[in-house]
């Protein structure tokens, strides 16, 4: 058993758990560190609310200078001249089997395009049975319509001249009969006064005369209807026969053009299946507009007649496309100079052409207006279409003149303001400016050279409420507030204005105001030195 009394135990459990040195010595560093972080946190507290106290500290001396003002906007290089490679295949949906890379170098007669060739060997074929059949009926309609042409003169030399004489023979020999039969019977009648022939012999040779003049007046008949009717039926059948087979003839030839014409076609169709390179040069993917669905030109995918597959541009004649913002496109005129900014080096542009239309705002170009400016740029090795170039458009050049900083520029309904810094104190300027660009603007009245501005007049809470200050004055009228009465020269306004029902339902009007309704941007950038 331990003989250690509890006070001397507790002493060695204390010597045991105490911390070592080193440890100490970092709680120490740490307190110190905290300590300064305090103070410094006071200073900065302390230095702020003297500075919101006291007025901003950061001012610009008024000088006068030149003024460049610029307008910088991104767009792509593009050749101005570019050689269109379109589908020529007749239909709507070919199968493209292999492209050319985008950018490939080619020469004149390379393969392009590859397109699906099963569908068009398939009609060829068809078609060609349509063109041989059709060659047969042509041909047969030919023969018909030539016999037909000889039915004509066969009827009037062959048929009818032998029907003629015919008829011109038996009524010759009817008129012989007829003269015999009434010679017969004339002797017949003198025998009988002689008492040679009875009645009865003189009665048939009468009867054979009859008969006689019937015959003859039966084939002058004939030949009467052979020369009046039957002649002028035939020639009206014959010809229209004729003029049935030519017409047969001529929509059998027609059918036989058209089928060689359909054959020659899917023969084309069948060739242009197969693109080739119409001169030499770089083959670049046409893009098409953002609000245009246009197919993709890849292997598998499937393009329409009259689709432009590929672009073959002029390197010798490179632009860059730009968007002007709708603020400045009046400024910006034909032979305006520019400055193009590639990747390796800097071009001197010029405006060639700007658009008249501004092009449809939406959501891809962020709901902004703007028209389409085309800057030429000179021919210089290396340019690419499809290159990135940020062009920068000088709008205008002022020399020797007074400038202000924007920072430094408060817009309020009252005008255009700025605080400037003197030895009294701190005064407000109203000014009349000029142009300006990003930076500085052009002071026309309100400072002269060598003032001071403040450079963050927000600072102070009259800077603050000017710009708040509303353009406009609202008035509210509550449904149940009693309606006005009427005064002279305003006759009806309370009631028959064009703000009436909206006054009567309690809904808010607003007094127009002798200032444009559209507040002024307030610029809030900062400018230094």
């Amino acid at each position: 058993m331990s003989t250690d009394n509890p006070t001397a135990a507790a002493l060695r459990r204390g010597a045991h758990q105490r911390p070592p040195r080193g440890r100490w010595r970092k709680r120490a560093w740490l307190v110190i560190g905290l300590l300064a972080v305090g103070a410094f946190a006071a200073q900065v507290v302390t230095k702020e609310s003297s500075s919101a106290e006291n007025g901003p500290r950061f001012t610009h001396r008024v000088r006068r200078g030149d003024l460049i003002v610029t307008v910088t906007e991104q767009g792509t290089l593009e050749s101005a001249v570019n050689t269109e490679i379109k589908c020529r295949v007749r239909d709507k949906e070919i199968p493209i089997t292999w492209v050319i890379a985008g950018g490939s170098k080619v020469k004149r007669g390379d393969v392009l395009v590859r397109l699906a060739t099963l569908a068009y060997e398939d009609r060829i074929n068809e078609v060609s049975k349509r063109v041989h059949s059709a060659r047969s009926t042509a041909e047969r309609s030919r023969a018909d319509r030539a016999r037909a042409a000889l039915a004509v003169p066969e009827y009037l030399e062959g048929r009818y001249r032998t029907q003629l004489m015919t008829l011109e023979k038996d009524l010759a020999v009817a008129e012989s009969n007829l003269r015999t039969a009434q010679n017969m019977l004339a002797h017949e009648e003198t025998m009988a006064q002689r008492g040679y022939v009875g009645a009865l012999e003189l009665e048939r040779r009468a009867f054979e005369v009859t008969q006689a003049k019937l015959s003859v007046g039966l084939k002058q008949t004939e030949m009467g209807v052979l020369k009046d009717y039957t002649k002028a039926m035939e020639l009206k059948t014959l010809n229209g026969d004729l003029e049935v087979s030519k017409a047969r003839c001529l929509a059998n030839e027609a059918q036989l053009k058209s089928a060689e014409v359909q054959l020659g076609l899917a023969r084309a169709d069948l060739q242009h299946c197969v693109v080739r390179a119409e001169k030499s040069g770089i083959v670049i993917y046409p893009t098409g507009k953002p609000w245009e669905w246009v197919p993709e030109i890849e292997e598998g995918a499937n393009i329409y007649m009259g689709q432009t597959m590929l672009l073959m541009p002029d390197l010798a004649q490179m632009q860059v496309k730009v968007g002007i913002r709708e603020s400045f496109i009046d400024r910006v005129k034909p032979g305006l100079k520019a400055r193009v900014s590639l990747a390796k080096q800097t071009l001197a542009g010029e405006v060639a052409t700007v658009a008249a239309v501004t092009g449809p705002a939406g959501w891809r170009n962020g709901n902004t207006v703007r028209y389409d400016t085309i800057v030429k740029l000179p021919s210089i090795p290396g340019l690419i279409p499809g290159m990135s170039a940020e062009v920068e458009l000088t709008l205008a050049q002022y020399q020797d003149v007074l400038t202000v900083p924007v920072a430094a520029i408060v817009d309020s309904a009252q005008g255009t303001f700025c605080w400037v810094k003197t030895a009294q104190g701190t005064e407000r300027r109203k000014l009349e400016l000029g142009d300006t660009n990003d930076r500085f603007t052009v002071v026309e009245t309100g400072l002269q050279e060598g003032d001071e501005v403040v450079l963050h007049p927000f600072a102070f809470k009259e800077a603050r409420d000017l710009a708040l200050q509303p353009t406009a004055e609202t008035e509210v009228q509550e449904p149940n507030e009693p309606k006005r009465p009427k005064t002279s020269g305003t006759k009806g306004a309370s009631e028959s204005g064009p703000d009436s029902n909206l006054k009567r339902s309690g809904q808010r009007t607003t007094k127009p105001s002798k200032r444009s309704n559209k507040k002024k941007p307030v610029h809030l950038q900062s400018v230094t030195k």
